[in-house]
């Protein structure tokens, strides 16, 4: 983790980046003389490398600019912004549910990611709401994936973080979740879906595996159309994409996901088509004020086109 805090204030209500010289090698010798040699290394567009160190755009803890000169020195930050690309604008609103002094709780839009990631930088919904809401400190109490439509909440000062990012870490904060997915008449409802789920490194899904299980979620039947249900899911526990993966194991994979059973081709976003999972209801005991917070979201999951009513 880097230090506190940044040398370099927010750019576009984003945070600067930063990269960490290792320590020696094996050999007990860095294969770096220079900052500009390791820069050059970890940093792609050489041109680009150059461009910046003679602009002094990269600094040190101090917020002092490297000249690129300076003898390799290990385990030492080097801050800078990022360069921001183009991107295509998420279509849909970012819906303010409630704003206090310490929280401000959203209704997130499909496609929107909660943070800073990849490609996806400007159109997220930490950046645009420190952006339209003049609230630099605001970070997320928990995550929602880009895809996952729903309540989210964010805190508006480093001095209460703590105090709810322990509170969702506690599973105190009690989560409903609304899916549309395929219907099977053989299964029997409410059911359990209970097992095992690992996320790897550099691969886009997480698996179900042998071993004691962590990840626990109610699965709930609503309404039946046809061939498709809506469901309500109440996860026990918050492992990455447990609940697209725990309904597609079970034969019962969400309408619109690009992740399970199978990854679909890497494509443009289908915004006619998004995947049918929403964060419905978000309850807690504030742990600061001791307020009973209760937010329900207005998003709605359109059934497939094909579906019978």
């Amino acid at each position: 983790m880097p230090p506190h805090p940044s040398p370099l204030p927010q750019r576009h209500g984003i945070d600067a980046a930063w990269v960490r010289t290792p320590g020696p090698g094996p050999e007990g010798t860095p294969p770096w003389s220079t900052m500009r040699e390791f820069l050059l290394d970890r940093l792609p567009a050489a041109a680009e490398v150059e461009r910046r160190l003679a602009a002094g755009e990269f600094v040190d803890q101090q917020g002092h600019p490297w000249s690129g000169d300076e003898a390799y020195r290990p385990h030492t930050f080097v801050w800078f912004h990022r360069p921001l690309a183009g991107e295509t604008r998420v279509p849909f609103p970012l819906g303010i549910l409630d704003r206090t002094d310490n929280l401000v709780v959203v209704d997130k839009p499909h496609f929107m990611a909660t943070t800073p990631r990849g490609a996806h930088v400007t159109e997220t919904a930490l950046v645009k709401l420190r952006l339209a809401l003049d609230l630099p400190e605001l970070a997320p109490a928990h995550r929602l994936d880009r895809l996952t439509a729903g309540v989210l909440v964010f805190t508006t000062h480093r001095g209460c973080r703590g105090a709810y990012a322990g509170a969702f870490q506690s599973r105190s904060v009690a989560k409903t979740y609304e899916a549309v997915a395929r219907f099977d008449p053989e299964l029997t409802f409410p059911r359990r879906l209970v097992g095992r789920i690992e996320k790897r490194r550099g691969s886009l899904q997480a698996q179900l595996v042998a071993g004691e299980p962590n990840a626990d979620t109610l699965v709930e039947l609503v309404e039946v159309r046809g061939g498709y249900a809506r469901y309500r899911l109440t996860p026990i526990t918050g492992k990455t994409h447990q609940l697209r993966l725990q309904m597609a194991d079970a034969g019962l994979p969400l309408v619109g996901d690009p992740l399970y059973p199978e990854v679909r081709e890497d494509t443009p976003d289908d915004y006619a088509d998004p995947l049918r999972l929403v964060a419905r209801r978000l309850q807690f005991t504030d742990p600061l004020d001791g307020v009973e917070r209760d937010y329900t979201s207005g998003r709605t999951l359109a059934w497939p086109a094909d579906v019978r009513r």
